[in-house]
């Protein structure tokens, strides 16, 4: 099975305002980058839409590795995804969900693959998770130059 290390990030201004996401995936000596962005969202919906775009792209099962400096990411797939899916889709205090669409589109993708989660600092010493937080933020500011011109 191939090894792939997907760094994410996601990035808003104004949150929610225009915003950016973007991933490096690795595997062996190849890299490539994707980068999105959005006129209205949330950061939180950003650093999901990197983690799904990046698992969505590889084309056969992998074992990935996601790199991210998002607890609300890491944490709501390894401690809450499988809770929330029992309880149809509803906190452990009966209210929805938030951002139910992107967490069944990640969800998703994650049956794919074997996947692991590492949690990393943002803006610390991980060269792809700074390099990822550039490109959305990038993405955001571009998205939000773009508003300006409508």
């Amino acid at each position: 099975m191939p090894k792939v290390q997907l760094t994410t990030d996601g990035s808003c201004i104004g949150n929610p305002g225009p915003g950016g996401w973007a991933c490096i995936l690795r595997s062996d000596e190849l890299e490539r980058e994707l980068i999105g962005r959005d006129p209205h969202t949330t950061n939180n919906r950003m650093e999901l839409k990197a983690a799904i775009e990046g698992l969505a792209v590889l084309e056969e099962t992998c074992e990935v590795e996601v790199v991210t400096d998002s607890e609300y990411l890491r944490r709501g797939v390894t401690e809450r995804l499988a809770r929330w899916k029992t309880n149809g889709w509803k906190t452990a205090v009966g209210k929805v969900v938030f951002n139910q669409d992107l967490w069944k589109q990640l969800d998703a993708q994650v049956a794919r693959h074997s996947v692991s989660w590492t949690w990393v600092r943002g803006h610390g010493n991980n060269p792809d998770q700074n390099r990822c937080d550039g490109l959305s933020r990038a993405a955001a500011l571009e998205q939000e130059a773009m508003l300006a011109l409508r």
